[in-house]
């Protein structure tokens, strides 16, 4: 009984499960000792049984000092590391009444040599979200609603930032803790964690764009075709989509992302950012644009849920753009955005993010943002974000109650750097082209563009026309 009373908790419920002692796990420390009597029991060194991070350990073990850069346990790091999982909870808690200072105490300090054991491990990728205090949550649409712990310990060794896509195996929340734990980090945005990350989006350097978006290019495509001659796409750029109420904003966005999709195909990763959206609108858009990604933050919730879904799908957006990767974000709308913020300015943020990055190994974010025209206060969000695009599409009600698809202002469609994008002839033919309709009223010269696609097998050949 003595022998029993100096071992770990993580060596006692490896010895009751080889006893075959139902729900050991569920038992106190003393307990344990009861069940387990005096029966004898292999020596830890060789089980290889670890000790249990949330318990004291005992006197023999302490002298390891050199546990491995991943464990090192000293009692003055374990006591830190448990402080700031109390005070991030505790913080992040408050006013729900669901957390508790007891809570931090069970943390493990390294999450390494969890004591679990490997069969109740399950895999988990999802977002995080890094609080003040050092700690982080990982939300998951695969995971608990509360979200996954991630230890401060983890957040500095991986230097893991808030928008990190986070992969590895997580263990169930303990007794008195709220939140199932992550044992590991296995991946980061889809690689494995590396000894030094490239910098953060702000601190790199953003240039014009150059590098055109193919869109899907099937010859009866109107709209992909009118996009691409009237304000063709780049990797990096802002485009404003200027749209009234009842202008086909909707199915103009959903043919657009699968246009890009099927044109862009692996090399860009799109996502849709809906903000006070219809419940059934976001259901459709997932049943008919299976390519993208949607992130929703629907009309049913509060406008602080709304700011925060936006800010984290923001910061995933950052940190694949430091990856390496072209990230396409469709964001409608600005104007709901600024409604849930309660200031238009503080869309600012969102649009401006949209850049093509110079460094080698990193990416860039492309923005399509929608913003509302035509009622009152719109026009502030509309004066927040002017003269910072690279690209304006303007959709017209006018168009689209007359039935013409899509429903594009062609004299209003401009796109700006285009010399960095197009070469001489394409530019003059485009010229020609936007100089023609330009003439025109909106109907007519819409239809008249639809005219000139339906007559030539690409954009290409039509230019060649003028």
């Amino acid at each position: 009984m003595s022998d029993l009373k100096s071992k770990s908790l993580a060596e006692l419920h490896k010895l009751a499960g080889e006893a075959g002692i139902e729900k050991f796990r569920l038992l106190r420390r003393e307990e344990l000792i009861d069940k387990l009597g005096g029966a004898s029991a292999p020596d830890p060194e060789e089980t290889g049984a670890g000790d249990d991070r949330g318990e004291k350990p005992s006197r023999r073990r302490r002298g390891g000092r050199d546990r491995g850069r991943g464990g090192e346990r000293s009692r003055s790091g374990d006591r830190e590391n448990r402080g700031d999982r109390s005070r991030s909870e505790s913080r992040e808690d408050r006013g729900s009444g669901n957390g508790s200072r007891k809570e931090g105490k069970d943390r493990p300090a390294r999450e390494d040599r969890d004591s679990e054991p490997e069969a109740e491990l399950t895999e988990i990728t999802g977002v995080l979200d890094v609080l003040p205090r050092g700690s982080g949550i990982i939300r998951s649409d695969d995971g608990p609603a509360a979200g996954i712990y991630v230890s401060p310990a983890q957040i500095r060794r991986c230097e893991l930032r808030s928008g990190d896509e986070v992969s590895g195996p997580l263990r169930p929340a303990r007794r008195g803790e709220r939140r199932p734990s992550l044992v590991r980090v296995e991946k980061v945005n889809g690689e494995p964690p590396v000894d030094e990350r490239a910098p953060q989006f702000e601190r790199l350097t953003p240039i014009a764009p150059h590098r055109q978006m193919p869109l899907s290019g099937d010859t009866d495509d109107i709209l992909a075709r009118s996009v691409d001659l009237l304000a063709p796409l780049a990797f990096g750029q802002r485009v404003l989509v200027e749209a009234q109420p009842r202008s086909g904003r909707t199915s103009f966005l959903r043919s657009l992302a699968k246009a890009i999709a099927r044109g862009a195909g692996d090399d860009a990763e799109i996502i849709v950012l809906l903000i006070d959206e219809r419940p059934e609108e976001v259901t459709a858009w997932g049943r008919e644009v299976p390519e993208v990604e949607i992130a929703a933050a629907p009309a049913d919730l509060g406008a602080h849920e709304q700011v925060r879904t936006a800010e984290r799908i923001l910061a995933k957006v950052k940190r694949q753009a430091e990856a390496g990767n072209d990230v396409v974000i469709i964001v409608d709308s600005l104007t709901r955005l600024g409604n849930a913020y309660g200031d238009p300015g503080a869309v600012k943020p969102f649009f401006g993010a949209g850049r093509e990055l110079e460094e080698e190994g990193t990416g860039s974010v492309t923005v399509i943002a929608t913003a509302l025209w035509g009622s009152p206060g719109d026009q502030d969000v509309m004066d927040a974000v002017h003269t910072t695009e690279n690209a304006t599409i303007r959709l017209d009600a006018t168009l689209a109650a007359a039935g013409v698809e899509p429903s594009l202002d062609v004299t209003a469609c401009a796109v700006s750097g285009q010399e960095s994008v197009l070469d001489k002839d394409q530019i003059d033919a485009l010229r020609r082209l936007r100089s023609e309709l330009g003439g025109m009223e909106p109907v007519p010269a819409a239809n008249r563009l639809a005219e000139l696609i339906k007559g030539s097998g690409s954009n290409e050949d039509l230019l060649k026309q003028l």
